[in-house]
């Protein structure tokens, strides 16, 4: 394969093009279909609650919990697996078996019932450790085949990909559940039902199809020699203390992964549960108006994310990247109130495009700061993990924090709005990060 050298176009292309690839895992999984699929198996049932391992349990804290569970795994393994690929140096190899995880348990998704329901909640869960697992190697190659000048921008280019080439597979998506009997799968709500199934097959086969490019151009790694051996198992969590300790000799990158732990906590978490907010707590007036209604704001928050993450880029150039995410924080501040009181689908379209706005911006943004901070050293894989790790941390006590509200309180509102109090934290936190020229 090629070998490309670090900032060429071409590498930095195949770089960013595998958020092309992925992406519509976040979408139409994560955000779009899946959550519309899982809440109208429910409704066909009759039922607001299952049985699972000796009890009983709503279905949106149920999905949060096995979300939590998913990044909590994700969080002990990734140190675990990026210690082995910086070993011997083959981290592409760990980046394609969870690109191929994700893929194949969206496909079987296809299979996803409430009869089945332990069985059909492992597909979800090996997905979301399949797609997240992938990206702490995907991360962690920005600073390999990007300089630090080119690392806004790139970051940003990954994520408008991913935004523009998951729109275009959910558009078809859309019009397979839409328009069942079009592409043969009769007609009715069960030939609808049978078109989101397969919508998750078509997942799995654009994430592996398209990935391929990226596989072509990225490099192995640095190589070393080495294989791996009992004894270096352990040596992802010991690189993990290595860069904790390293964090008191750079008090910029301590402060900002502090800030960054507890907004990403937010942000994810608003992310994973904005479908099911908007099926459950919005007046549609109607099941057809309600998918159509929640794909149509999905589709709404990809577009404008995609001139989020550009804008954002080019205000972080002349304004600086932690000024820039702290008014993105005050504007998520903002989206969590309102969401509070909102109830028609005007109101949640407008919201949605205003979280578009905010989420490819703070996404992109964090990494290429992230990346900014580091020290020098060919060690990117370690210190990527210990980002993601923070990140999933995070997710889990969010997920966890916001299901525990949700089942109490019998409200998904409840749970937005306590969500400001981890946005107005990260604003304390963003402000106690030490200023230079790049940032």
């Amino acid at each position: 394969m090629p070998n490309l050298p670090k900032g060429s176009k071409k590498l930095l292309n195949a770089w960013a093009f595998y958020d092309w690839a992925n992406s519509v895992y976040s979408l139409v999984i994560a955000s779009a279909i899946f959550p519309i699929y899982y809440q109208a198996l429910f409704k066909s049932a009759d039922i607001s609650t299952v049985s699972i391992l000796g009890g009983n349990i709503r279905s949106t804290p149920l999905i949060s919990y096995t979300t939590a569970a998913a990044f909590l795994l994700v969080a002990f393994i990734s140190p675990l697996l990026s210690g082995i690929a910086d070993y011997v140096g083959n981290k592409k190899n760990f980046m394609k078996f969870f690109c191929y995880l994700g893929a194949l348990s969206c496909i079987g998704l296809y299979f996803f019932s409430i009869e089945n329901i332990e069985i059909s909640l492992l597909f979800y869960f090996f997905g979301l450790i399949g797609f997240w697992g992938s990206l702490v190697f995907y991360n962690s190659y920005l600073p390999d085949v990007a300089f630090p000048e080119q690392q806004d921008r790139v970051s940003a280019r990954g994520y408008s990909f991913g935004y523009i080439g998951s729109v275009v597979l959910l558009i078809f998506n859309l019009a397979m559940v839409m328009k069942p009997e079009v592409f043969g799968f009769g007609e009715g709500g069960e030939a609808s039902m049978k078109a989101m199934r397969w919508s998750f097959v078509s997942v799995g086969i654009w994430w592996i199809l398209f990935s391929q490019y990226s596989f072509y151009f990225l490099p192995k790694g640095n190589k070393s020699g080495k294989k791996v051996s009992t004894k270096i198992l352990l040596n992802g969590f010991r690189e993990l203390k290595s860069v904790y300790n390293s964090l008191s000799e750079n008090i910029q990158l301590k402060r900002y992964l502090a800030a960054f732990f507890v907004y990403s906590m937010a942000v994810q978490t608003v992310m994973l549960v904005a479908t099911y907010f908007g099926e459950q707590e919005i007046a549609w007036g109607g099941d057809d108006a309600k998918t159509i209604g929640l794909i149509v704001s999905i589709l709404i928050i990809q577009l404008v994310a995609v001139g989020g993450a550009v804008l954002t880029s080019r205000a972080s150039e002349i304004f600086g990247n932690i000024p820039v995410l702290i008014v993105i924080n005050i504007i998520w501040v903002c989206i969590c109130v309102v969401a509070f009181f909102i109830e028609s689908p005007i109101q949640f379209y407008i919201t949605a495009g205003i979280v578009g706005l905010v989420m490819g911006g703070i996404q992109s943004l964090s990494r290429s700061t992230y990346s900014k901070f580091l020290p020098e050293t060919k060690d990117t894989t370690s210190y990527f993990s210990f980002y993601d790790v923070a990140e999933k941390i995070g997710i889990v006590i969010g997920m966890l924090i916001y299901g525990f509200i949700d089942q109490i309180t019998g409200s998904m509102r409840n749970s937005i709005l306590f969500l400001v109090l981890f946005f107005v934290t990260g604003v304390f936190l963003l402000l106690r990060v030490p200023r230079n020229k790049t940032n």
